[in-house]
Protein backbone atom coordinates (compact mmCIF):
# COMPACT_ATOMS: atom_id res chain seq x y z
CA UNK A 1 0.00 0.00 0.00
CA UNK A 2 0.72 3.30 -0.76
CA UNK A 3 0.65 7.04 0.91
CA UNK A 4 -2.70 6.66 -2.24
CA UNK A 5 -4.92 4.96 0.03
CA UNK A 6 -5.32 2.44 -2.43
CA UNK A 7 -4.13 -1.51 -2.08
CA UNK A 8 -4.79 -2.94 -5.16
CA UNK A 9 -3.66 -6.09 -3.67
CA UNK A 10 -6.95 -6.61 -1.00
CA UNK A 11 -9.86 -8.22 -1.70
CA UNK A 12 -13.54 -7.22 -0.76
CA UNK A 13 -15.20 -8.26 3.06
CA UNK A 14 -17.99 -9.64 0.71
CA UNK A 15 -21.31 -8.60 -1.18
CA UNK A 16 -22.57 -6.65 1.14
CA UNK A 17 -22.60 -3.94 3.88
CA UNK A 18 -20.36 -5.11 6.47
CA UNK A 19 -22.58 -3.15 8.92
CA UNK A 20 -25.91 -3.37 7.28
CA UNK A 21 -25.29 -7.45 7.26
CA UNK A 22 -24.25 -7.57 11.21
CA UNK A 23 -27.05 -5.59 12.15
CA UNK A 24 -30.15 -7.00 9.59
CA UNK A 25 -30.48 -3.93 7.98
CA UNK A 26 -30.29 -2.89 4.46
CA UNK A 27 -28.97 -0.64 1.84
CA UNK A 28 -28.95 1.65 -1.13
CA UNK A 29 -25.71 0.82 -2.84
CA UNK A 30 -22.36 -0.31 -1.91
CA UNK A 31 -18.63 1.47 -1.86
CA UNK A 32 -15.63 -0.55 -1.36
CA UNK A 33 -12.57 1.01 0.43
CA UNK A 34 -9.90 1.05 -1.92
CA UNK A 35 -7.52 0.26 1.00
CA UNK A 36 -8.66 -2.80 3.39
CA UNK A 37 -11.43 -3.85 1.40
CA UNK A 38 -14.22 -3.02 3.68
CA UNK A 39 -17.56 -3.01 1.82
CA UNK A 40 -19.87 -0.55 2.88
CA UNK A 41 -23.20 1.14 2.24
CA UNK A 42 -23.86 4.67 0.10
CA UNK A 43 -24.10 8.11 1.89
CA UNK A 44 -27.38 7.79 0.24
CA UNK A 45 -28.22 4.41 2.34
CA UNK A 46 -29.69 4.76 5.94
CA UNK A 47 -26.65 3.43 7.92
CA UNK A 48 -23.86 5.53 5.62
CA UNK A 49 -21.34 2.78 6.43
CA UNK A 50 -18.37 3.46 3.71
CA UNK A 51 -18.18 7.21 4.61
CA UNK A 52 -18.29 5.94 8.68
CA UNK A 53 -15.56 3.47 7.88
CA UNK A 54 -13.27 6.22 6.26
CA UNK A 55 -13.81 8.55 9.10
CA UNK A 56 -13.14 5.75 11.89
CA UNK A 57 -9.94 4.64 9.97
CA UNK A 58 -8.35 7.14 7.69
CA UNK A 59 -8.80 5.21 4.84
CA UNK A 60 -9.22 7.94 2.07
CA UNK A 61 -10.46 5.95 -1.03
CA UNK A 62 -13.65 4.33 -2.46
CA UNK A 63 -14.63 3.05 -5.37
CA UNK A 64 -18.00 2.09 -6.17
CA UNK A 65 -19.54 -1.70 -5.54
CA UNK A 66 -21.98 -1.64 -8.16
CA UNK A 67 -21.82 -3.94 -11.27
CA UNK A 68 -20.82 -1.54 -13.84
CA UNK A 69 -19.32 0.59 -12.22
CA UNK A 70 -15.65 1.18 -11.55
CA UNK A 71 -15.37 5.03 -10.52
CA UNK A 72 -13.28 5.92 -7.09
CA UNK A 73 -13.54 8.92 -4.58
CA UNK A 74 -10.95 10.68 -2.37
CA UNK A 75 -12.27 11.84 0.64
CA UNK A 76 -9.41 14.01 1.06
CA UNK A 77 -10.12 16.00 -2.65
CA UNK A 78 -13.64 15.41 -2.61
CA UNK A 79 -13.25 14.66 -6.29
CA UNK A 80 -13.69 10.83 -8.35
CA UNK A 81 -11.06 9.98 -10.33
CA UNK A 82 -9.86 7.09 -12.08
CA UNK A 83 -7.94 4.04 -10.57
CA UNK A 84 -6.12 1.18 -10.82
CA UNK A 85 -8.11 -2.33 -10.99
CA UNK A 86 -8.57 -3.77 -7.59
CA UNK A 87 -8.55 -7.85 -6.19
CA UNK A 88 -11.86 -9.25 -7.41
CA UNK A 89 -14.54 -9.95 -7.22
CA UNK A 90 -15.31 -5.65 -8.34
CA UNK A 91 -18.88 -5.68 -7.08
CA UNK A 92 -21.64 -7.13 -5.44
CA UNK A 93 -23.59 -10.28 -7.54
CA UNK A 94 -25.58 -8.73 -10.47
CA UNK A 95 -28.07 -10.61 -9.31
CA UNK A 96 -28.11 -9.46 -5.93
CA UNK A 97 -30.88 -6.37 -5.49
CA UNK A 98 -30.06 -2.76 -5.19
CA UNK A 99 -31.28 -2.09 -2.90
CA UNK A 100 -30.48 -5.03 -1.26
CA UNK A 101 -30.44 -7.23 0.09
CA UNK A 102 -34.48 -7.70 -1.71
CA UNK A 103 -35.42 -9.78 1.65
CA UNK A 104 -34.89 -6.95 3.96
CA UNK A 105 -35.59 -3.67 1.96
CA UNK A 106 -38.99 -2.46 3.28
CA UNK A 107 -41.61 -1.96 0.95
CA UNK A 108 -41.94 1.84 2.17
CA UNK A 109 -37.76 2.26 1.73
CA UNK A 110 -38.03 5.30 -1.00
CA UNK A 111 -39.67 7.11 1.92
CA UNK A 112 -37.12 6.29 4.28
CA UNK A 113 -34.68 7.91 2.54
CA UNK A 114 -36.32 10.81 1.90
CA UNK A 115 -36.90 10.07 -1.28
Amino acid sequence: MTDTGIDPTVPPTGPGCVECEAGSSWWLHLRRCAQCGHVGCCDDSLGKHATAHAEATGHPVIQSFEPGEDWFYDYRTQQGFEGPELAAPHSHPADQSAPGPADRVPADWVARLGR
